[in-house]
């Protein structure tokens, strides 16, 4: 259930509330016993907490590279071509 709750903070940026309401009901538990499980597991040293911050903010870096890559595909597509 933990490593559920992690793949969805990593897959969609969410945090662990919003991981926790998504993987709790297919799960048959609350959110709230779901935050606790996670909360638990990483006071145990049983999860991939200091990984999955790399990861994010890796994942973060990545779309911001990727939205400024984005940008400048469409300036280039709309400049007129170059005259031989």
């Amino acid at each position: 259930m933990v490593r559920l709750v992690e793949d969805r903070i990593l897959a969609e940026n969410l945090s662990v509330q919003q991981a926790c309401q998504a993987v709790a009901p297919k799960l048959g538990v609350s959110w709230h016993t779901a935050r606790q499980w996670t909360q638990q597991a990483c006071c145990d040293g049983h999860t991939h907490q200091h990984q999955s911050k790399d990861l994010v903010a890796e994942v973060a870096k990545l779309r911001r590279e990727n939205h400024t890559l984005r940008d400048t595909n469409e300036l280039l597509k709309a400049a007129p071509a170059p005259l031989n």
